[in-house]
C-alpha cells in the first residue's frame, strides 16, 4: 500500500554515534561535507553581507584541519518516501561500491530497486530541492529477478569472493535452488545518518515484506537468510550489521579493494566486507535488538 512521507525531525550531530575508531574517522569526513553543504545552502537563502561573512568564517573553521572537530549541529528534517524513478542518481551514488570495485550492471540493479512499488524506503531531507538520498533500504527476491544481468553478476561476485569451503555449498544453494525463498537485503546510507532512524526504517521494511507476501498467495515469498560464525577483529561500520551477524546461520568475510580516505586511523586497516545468511524467523529478534541498541545509545 502507498505510504505517505513520514517526517523525522533530527539534529545531525557533527560527531555522530560511532562504534569504532574506523567509523569515527569516516564519520568526520562525511560530516565535514554535510556541514559545508548546508552552510552553502543557507548562504544562498539569506541576504545580508554580515550574515554571509559570519557563515564564511565558520565554513573556513570546519575545513581548517582534519584533527579539529566542530562542536555544533546541523538541524535536519528527514522524511521517509517510497522509492521512485527520480531517486535513480541518488540511490546509484549510495550503492557505488556495493560490490566493492567490480564493474557491473549497477544501473540495472538500481532500476530493480526503484521498480518495486510495495517494498523499500528512501530517506531524504524534507523539502530539499536537490532531492538528495541519504539512505536506501529494500529487499530483492533473488528468484524473481534471477534472469536479470545485474543479479547474475551479483551471484558471480559472491561465489568468487567466497573462499571458505564449508560455506560455498550453502551459498550456492541459496543463490540457486533456494533463490525463490531468499531476499537480498540492500541497506546503504551516509555514514552519519542519525541512528535513531534505523529502527523505523527496518520496521517499515519488514512490515512491507510481510504485506507483500500476504498479497502474493501464488508465490508466498519468504525471506531466507543465513548463518554466521564470529570472526576475529571485525569492525562493524553499521550498527545493525553486528546484530545480523550474531543472528546469521553462517557468514564469511572478504577483503575490499575500494580505495578509502587516507587517515592515520585507517592507514593499517584492511577494509573488509561480510556476507551473511539470516533465517526469516530471526527478523523479530533483530528488530527488538536494534530498538534496544539505539535506545541505550
Amino acid at each position: 500500500m502507498p505510504r505517505k512521507p513520514a517526517r523525522h525531525h533530527r539534529l545531525l550531530p557533527v560527531r555522530p554515534l560511532t562504534f569504532s575508531p574506523f567509523a569515527r574517522s569516516v564519520a568526520r569526513v562525511a560530516t565535514a561535507y554535510l556541514v559545508k553543504h548546508h552552510m552553502h545552502d543557507a548562504m544562498q537563502q539569506f541576504a545580508g553581507d554580515e550574515f554571509k561573512e559570519k557563515l564564511k568564517n565558520v565554513d573556513r573553521q570546519s575545513e581548517s584541519s582534519e584533527d579539529e572537530e566542530f562542536d555544533g549541529v546541523v538541524q535536519a528534517d528527514f522524511a521517509f518516501f517510497d522509492p521512485k524513478p527520480d531517486d535513480f542518481h541518488g540511490v546509484k551514488t549510495l550503492l557505488q561500491s556495493y560490490l566493492d570495485n567490480k564493474q557491473w550492471d549497477l544501473s540495472g540493479f538500481v532500476d530493480l530497486i526503484l521498480g518495486q512499488t510495495t517494498v523499500g524506503t528512501v530517506v531524504k531531507l524534507e523539502d530539499d530541492e536537490d532531492n538528495g538520498v541519504f539512505s536506501i533500504i529494500t529487499a530483492l527476491n533473488l528468484g524473481r529477478y534471477k534472469d536479470h544481468k545485474c543479479i547474475t553478476e551479483l551471484k558471480e561476485f559472491l561465489l568468487n569472493i567466497c573462499h571458505e569451503i564449508d560455506k560455498i555449498g550453502n551459498l550456492r544453494s541459496l543463490l540457486g535452488d533456494e533463490a525463490q525463498k531468499v531476499g537480498l537485503l540492500v541497506s546503504q546510507c551516509v555514514v552519519n545518518l542519525p541512528p535513531e532512524l534505523l529502527p523505523p526504517l527496518y520496521d517499515a521494511l519488514f512490515d512491507e515484506i510481510s504485506w507483500a507476501t500476504e498479497d502474493e498467495h501464488k508465490n508466498a515469498n519468504q525471506k531466507r537468510s543465513s548463518s554466521t560464525e564470529k570472526d576475529e577483529a571485525f569492525v562493524y561500520i553499521k550498527p545493525e550489521d553486528e546484530i545480523l551477524h550474531k543472528l546469521s546461520m553462517w557468514s564469511f568475510l572478504f577483503p575490499l579493494q575500494t580505495q578509502q580516505v587516507a587517515t592515520h586511523e585507517l592507514k593499517n586497516y584492511q577494509l573488509t566486507g561480510i556476507v551473511m545468511a539470516v533465517k526469516a524467523e530471526g527478523i523479530s529478534s533483530f528488530r527488538q535488538q536494534l530498538h534496544a541498541l539505539i535506545n541505550e545509545s
